[in-house]
């Protein structure tokens, strides 16, 4: 089977991705996944429930940095 047989998967850098799951939320921040567990609790990091999963919105890593560098430059 040659990689043109396979099908696509995706990965934590594809931009067509809508939701994350929290350990790619964490590679994307560059931060432990006990951690990114951490911010969600404290509602710092957007997520939501579908079922029994917890996903991270694709675009709740970088808001989660904006306000991080707002704050520090209020600061």
């Amino acid at each position: 089977m040659t990689e043109h047989d396979s099908p696509a998967t995706p990965t934590d850098d594809d931009p067509t991705l809508v939701l994350l799951k929290v350990e790619e939320a964490a590679r994307r921040l560059r931060i432990g996944r006990t951690t990114c567990y951490a911010l969600i609790r404290s509602g710092e990091l957007e997520s939501i429930d579908i079922g029994r999963l917890r996903r991270v919105p694709a675009d709740a890593p970088a808001a989660y940095l904006a306000r991080r560098r707002a704050a520090r430059r209020a600061a």
